[in-house]
């Protein structure tokens, strides 16, 4: 009797290890394998596979026999919404897995590829689970026919190279993805603009009062400003002042102004002083009372400024140098007011007569 009994007994715990010994799948973010094991519960099952994991991170299926206990690692991910750029966390394996789940939260998204030291563009997840994929770069589209790869080798494979600054986006393309490559160009932008000069005067005491001249030119200045221009695409994006002064500055100008007073008008011959020949009576018996307009009229068609063809004779009354010189005159007769020369015919008039324009003079009389 005693023999039986331990025959029950050793059949009894042979029916225990059997049960306690499972074959399970393991799926650790895709990477699929079999396990054997006696572990009672899936946290026992993972600490014997040395699996930690995570408060994130996403664990599926119950310990049984045949069973398959998945494992999602999750994973930080930068994405650019309608509200600006956000971070998130995702347990997808693929790109447009985590698009999918996205976009019903956050509306159009776009998953954005970091960049790594060595210039590469880095995503934590394979394109597409199946299917093929495109690359969007340079205004044209290439084709990615194998979209279980990474960001990175699908760009390689399209034959895509990245400067410094590129912006490397996922998304959505239909039943798809899409890699969009944005070139960003940055440089500094020279402009030139010119400064204008100040303008300021001096007493000049060779000068006769009402006369002036530029005794210094003036030279506009220039001020450079440079910006730091950034384009997407060749869209400018935004720029910013990088220096701004002025390299050239101008030189001023300076006007000498007259402060000598005008000589005094001669005084005005007596009745009894004998007449110019050839010119006729001054019924008046002042210079100031003849008809000085017309006689301006006649010899320069009124124009104060006009200088002869030959270039001897100037303004109104149509002086020679040397006799606006004779009567007090400084500088050009054409440069002087149109007041200042009718005083200086009128003293030229009182001290020689209307015989000074042989052709014109008559006109003083009507």
């Amino acid at each position: 009797m005693a023999a039986v009994v331990a025959l029950v007994l050793v059949g009894g715990a042979g029916f225990a290890v059997a049960s306690a010994h499972k074959t399970v799948t393991l799926d650790i973010d895709g990477e699929i394998r079999s396990v054997s094991t006696f572990a009672g519960s899936v946290s026992g099952l993972l600490d014997d596979e040395g699996i930690t994991i995570g408060e994130r991170d996403l664990v599926t299926g119950e310990m049984r026999d045949g069973a398959t206990i998945v494992v999602r690692y999750a994973k930080e991910l930068p994405i650019i919404t309608a509200d600006g750029p956000v971070t998130v966390w995702t347990t997808a394996l693929s790109a447009d897995e985590a698009l999918a789940a996205l976009t019903p939260v956050h509306g159009d998204v776009a998953l954005v590829a970091t960049r790594a030291a060595d210039g590469s563009a880095e995503l934590p997840l394979d394109l597409t689970a199946q299917g093929p994929a495109k690359v969007v770069v340079d205004g044209g589209t290439l084709a990615v026919p194998e979209g279980g790869v990474r960001v990175h080798q699908a760009l390689t494979d399209a034959g895509v190279s990245l400067e410094a600054e590129d912006e490397v986006t996922v998304v959505p393309a239909g039943d798809s993805v899409q890699v969009v490559v944005v070139r960003i160009v940055t440089e500094d932008v020279t402009t030139t603009s010119e400064v204008p000069f100040a303008s300021s005067q001096t007493d000049d005491p060779k000068r006769t009062v009402g006369t002036n001249a530029v005794v210094t030119a003036g030279v506009p200045g220039v001020r450079t400003v440079v910006e730091r221009v950034t384009t997407a695409d060749g869209v400018e994006r935004g720029r910013e002042t990088v220096s701004d002064e002025v390299t050239t500055a101008p030189v001023g100008e300076v006007v000498a102004v007259g402060t000598k007073p005008k000589p005094k008008p001669a005084a005005t011959p007596s009745s009894s002083a004998p007449k110019t020949a050839g010119s006729p009576a001054n019924p008046s018996g002042s210079s100031a009372s003849l008809n000085w307009a017309a006689l301006a009229q006649c010899e320069s068609g009124g124009n104060p400024t006009i200088v002869s063809k030959n270039g001897k004779y100037h303004g109104l009354y149509q002086f020679s140098v040397a006799t606006w010189n004779s009567v007090g005159g400084s500088g050009l007769p054409s440069q002087a007011s149109a007041a200042e020369q009718t005083s200086r015919a009128q003293m030229l008039y009182e001290r020689s007569g209307a015989g000074q324009w042989p052709h014109c003079g008559p006109r003083l009389f009507t």
